[in-house]
């Protein structure tokens, strides 16, 4: 498939909007955006001109073995690596990283802690060759704190 025509289809499967509407509208209530507002327009603009650019460098032998799966998983990449350059916390890189696990404010309701908490900070630390997402939470009912890791895939 030449360049050219990679560049059309894309374009014209509409692979572009359905992408970023899947990524910046929440879905249902564990499929939120992972990307802030703030970023968004210049996200899209960068993210396009990105994938564009990784077209335009594709050998004519990486060309004929290009599928539709493989352009819409090369543009989803894309757009998180160009997510996390533009976010500015920590939190957020958290949120492009590991876009389906809990955030900041998010509830939890924990037996063990007998009852509803609410996010109020995550980390990300390691221990060993382990990578964990530390959440720092307070206890709705009298504000004690309590904090709990989750492991991370690799």
């Amino acid at each position: 498939m030449k360049k050219e025509i990679i560049a059309k289809k894309v374009e014209q499967s509409q692979l572009v909007e359905q992408t970023f509407d899947f990524w910046f509208n929440n879905k249902d209530s564990h499929i939120r955006s992972p990307f802030p507002e703030y970023i968004r327009p210049d996200l899209k603009r960068i993210a396009t001109q990105s994938f564009h650019n990784w077209i335009n460098g594709l050998s004519s032998g990486a060309e004929k073995e290009l599928n539709d799966e493989i352009i819409g998983e090369k543009f989803e990449e894309i757009i998180f690596e160009e997510g996390l350059k533009l976010v500015l916390t920590e939190d957020e890189k958290i949120s492009i990283n590991y876009p389906f696990l809990p955030k900041i404010n998010d509830e939890i309701n924990s037996d063990d802690k007998l009852g509803k908490s609410v996010i109020i900070d995550r980390s990300v630390g390691k221990e060993g060759d382990h990578i964990f997402l530390i959440v720092s939470l307070e206890k709705v009912a009298n504000k004690e704190r309590w904090e709990t890791k989750f492991e991370l895939p690799k």
